[in-house]
């Protein structure tokens, strides 16, 4: 027999099982199964409350055309191992469950993130309005797209934002080749570099980044991506 078909010939048997309707070589074999299985645990969660519930039915104790419903206590699993199997797989539940919600919580991290990168005013027509937190009234947002570097495929743009106390930048780059770390770093036009972000490898070789450098954004020359040992790998002149 396949294992596809031993799974259902002994999923097929749940119902049996938890009311003890089973011999004692089927309850073996459905414990071990049930140890691995995370569908037959489901199923059986799902059924858990199957055997109280008839309990209570008015002819719950005259099933068979008025016999009593007889079972033999060898057959039916113990009420510990039942309770074992159900609490092992709402642990696996429970883990998945917070998996995902640390993966949402770092999802809504990265959007907050991004929001933050252009300040807390609207931009209108690429101008940041007057009046708002941290806003620099007549300053226009600076985009710009990278230059790769001698040896690098690196695409991609930089987007500067004025702050009173610097920029932000939010890098959206492509086809990312290196030794990581990688750094983003924000030259001024005396030639002083500032690190403004630092980020490892990705799968595909993008990534979207935002940093932040103490520059003056009417100092900013560039903005300069490295890897781990200085090598430059594109550059986004600020005209």
């Amino acid at each position: 027999m396949s294992d596809l078909d031993e799974h259902g010939s002994l999923h097929r048997l749940l119902g049996g099982y938890l009311l003890g309707g089973l011999d004692e070589a089927d309850t073996d074999r459905l414990d071990e199964h049930l140890r691995d299985c995370a569908d037959c645990r489901a199923e059986l969660d799902r059924l858990a409350p199957v055997p109280e519930m008839l309990q209570h039915l008015p002819d719950a104790r005259h099933l068979s055309g008025g016999a009593p419903l007889a079972v033999s206590p060898a057959a039916r699993p113990s009420s510990q191992n039942i309770e074992g199997l159900l609490s092992r797989m709402r642990a696996e539940k429970h883990k998945e469950v917070r998996v995902n919600r640390v993966r949402w919580l770092a999802a809504a991290a990265v959007v907050m993130i991004a929001a933050a990168a252009i300040g807390y005013g609207i931009f209108t027509n690429g101008r940041v309005q007057p009046g708002t937190p941290e806003a620099l009234p007549s300053v226009e947002l600076v985009s710009s797209r990278f230059e790769a570097a001698p040896g690098s495929s690196l695409t991609g743009s930089a987007v500067i934002t004025p702050k009173v106390w610097g920029v932000s930048v939010a890098l959206d780059v492509s086809r990312m080749k290196g030794q990581a770390p990688f750094l983003c770093l924000v030259r001024t036009k005396a030639g002083a570099t500032e690190q403004a972000a630092v980020w490892g490898d990705t799968p595909d070789g993008n990534a979207k980044v935002v940093g932040a450098s103490s520059v003056p954004v009417n100092d900013v020359e560039a903005i300069l991506i490295t890897d781990k040992d200085g090598k430059l790998i594109g550059t986004a002149p600020v005209v």
